[in-house]
This record gives structure tokens, sequence and C-alpha cells, in this order.
């Protein structure tokens, strides 16, 4: 079952080709929340609303009707967070970005350790990952709408990534309600520049979905990550994710975020990125205003596609009171 949700409100359920409007309910956040406070499963909460009017999915992805799969009705608490250096094929271009004459780069450093800590045996906690934090809800961009890099930016790049999706119930407990495509759109040149910009690069918007897969994350999740320029594919790469490809295990990931009691308030809504293994800059892609990225797995249902913006420059004033 996949789940998407439309921008003016109501859920869409797809299974096979066939996709129907969720009877209601206007939003999947509101949805979860309900199957959370009833004791029952996602699947089994759309199963009981039962569904409605049959709807042209890909023509509502086309005119830009599809919102990110889930939201928070108060982005303030919607967290953006992710994990990097988790996948087996991500470190040769994360170690060429920060390696120094000095040796092994922190960014190997920290691949190793995942490597050889990432997958721990039932009951023990493996380590943790590289952890790093985009924003609130504000930052969350819905398919086919623009990523928006600012004007002091050095570089805007794709990051073809799983999101999860969590919420957080009453008594504190987090319950993960599925998964998705995701852009962790972010600035390689800064990153570059110094390991310790890291945190500067990533505070950047993100997409996500259009549609949310609902259960488990394939222990192999195949895709391609693609730029458009003027109608032509500029660059095209395969991208592999799940367990299968990662160096740590969801069970860990999910751990090492959630151990903090900050991020297990009451209905919170945390989207959580799994990390990448491609990245179009270290084959040296330069992307400009007005080229379309395009992340896609048929795992996942339709592409996400989203076209880079650079802001106007702002006029910031920080005022005396």
């Amino acid at each position: 079952m996949y789940l998407s949700q439309l921008k003016t409100g109501g859920v869409i359920s797809r299974e096979g080709d066939v996709a129907r409007l969720v009877n209601g309910v206007s939003s999947t956040y509101d949805l979860a929340t309900a199957a959370i406070a009833d004791g029952i499963s996602l699947a089994l909460a759309v199963e009981r609303r039962g569904l409605g009017e049959t709807v042209d999915l890909v023509a509502l992805a086309d005119k830009g009707a599809l919102d990110c799969p889930v939201r928070h009705p108060d982005a303030g608490h919607m967290a953006l967070t992710g994990t990097g250096l988790t996948h087996t094929g991500s470190a040769s271009a994360r170690d060429s970005m920060h390696a120094d004459t000095a040796g092994m780069s922190d960014s190997m450093k920290m691949f190793r350790m995942g490597m050889e800590g990432g997958k721990p045996k039932p009951g023990e906690k493996g380590v943790q990952p590289e952890w790093f934090y985009k924003g609130t809800g504000t930052m969350a961009v819905a398919p086919g709408d623009p990523l928006v890099s600012p004007s002091f930016a050095l570089d805007g790049g794709e990051e073809p990534e799983i999101a999860g999706y969590y919420i957080i119930s009453a008594d504190g407990t987090p319950f993960r309600l599925g998964f998705s495509l995701a852009n962790e759109f972010s600035d390689h040149v800064t990153e570059k520049i110094n390991y310790l910009f890291l945190a500067h690069s990533k505070l950047r918007p993100a997409s996500f979905g259009p549609e949310m897969l609902v259960g488990a994350l394939p222990d192999e999740v195949i895709g391609t990550s693609r730029i458009w320029r003027g109608g032509e594919v500029l660059w095209e790469k395969p991208f592999l994710s799940g367990e299968a490809n990662m160096s740590h295990t969801l069970a860990n990931l999910e751990y090492h975020h959630f151990k903090y009691s900050l991020f297990r308030q009451p209905g919170d809504l945390h989207v959580h990125m799994f990390g990448t293994a491609t990245l179009s800059v270290a084959d040296g892609i330069t992307t400009q205003a007005g080229d379309v990225f395009e992340i896609s797995s048929p795992q996942f249902g339709l592409a996400l596609k989203n076209p880079l913006k650079i802001a106007e420059e702002d006029n910031l004033r920080i005022e005396m009171l």
C-alpha cells in the first residue's frame, strides 16, 4: 500500500494501479494519529474508513497537486533530520571531499566505524552514525515545487535518499508510518571547505514523496538519480539503499535518533533520512537554476521531481529592541 496526500486536503491510497481517496480524512497525519490512538495499524485504519473516488495519481502529480506524504499541522513540530556515511557506496565520494595530507579523513573514520559496529547483534547497541539537522516543516518541499538554494550558497546539489516518517504517541513512543523517496538537498562546496561546515551545508530545504510506502523498508532498494537541463538528461546514475547496501541497520539508526528524549515529544512528526551513496557533485557536476532533479525507484511509486531555484539576496537586518 502507498499513501499520498493532496495539498488541498485528502489522503490517497494506492494498491497496484488503482488510486482512491480514503474516506473521512483530510491528512495522513490525522489518519496516523487516529490509528495510534485506536491501537491499530495504518493499513487497517485505511481499511476501516474505506475508499471512495478513484483518482488519476499521475495527472495529480503532473499538475503539482500532491504534497509531501505526511505533514504536521504545525510546521514547528515537524523535524527534518538524517544520518550520513551509512551506505557502503558513500565512503569514496565523501572521503574525496574531506581527505587531507594527514591520512584518513574523518569521513572514512566514521564510515569504518559503521562497517565495524553499525549492525549489532540482537540485544546489543551499535555505534552511533553521523547525524544532521535540516530544519522544521517549513523546509519540507512538496513534489514538483522548487528547491530554493540561498543566495549565499556555493552549491545546490541533490542527495537521493530514503526517508522514514515517525509520529510520537502520547506516552512518548515513536511510531513508524512508512518510507518515501527524498531529495536531501545540500551545499557540497561549503561542506568540502571544512568538515565542520557540514551543519551549515545541511540547512537547506528537502523534498519528499510523492508516495509513502506503508510497511517495511525493502532490504534492497534500487533507484536512479537524474539531473535534467533544457529538457535533456545532464547526468544520471543508479543508487542503492536498504540494509543490504548499508553499513548500519535501520534499527540502529532509529535507536540513535530516538534515544534523545528531545525527539520523543508527544505529537511531534519526524522525517528522518537514512543517507545516500550517489552524488552528482562527486562527478564534477555544477548545478544551475532551472535544472530539474529526478529521483526514482519503482519500489516507491511515482518519481520525485523538483526544479532548482536560486533565492534573491536577503537584505538581513538585526534590530536592537
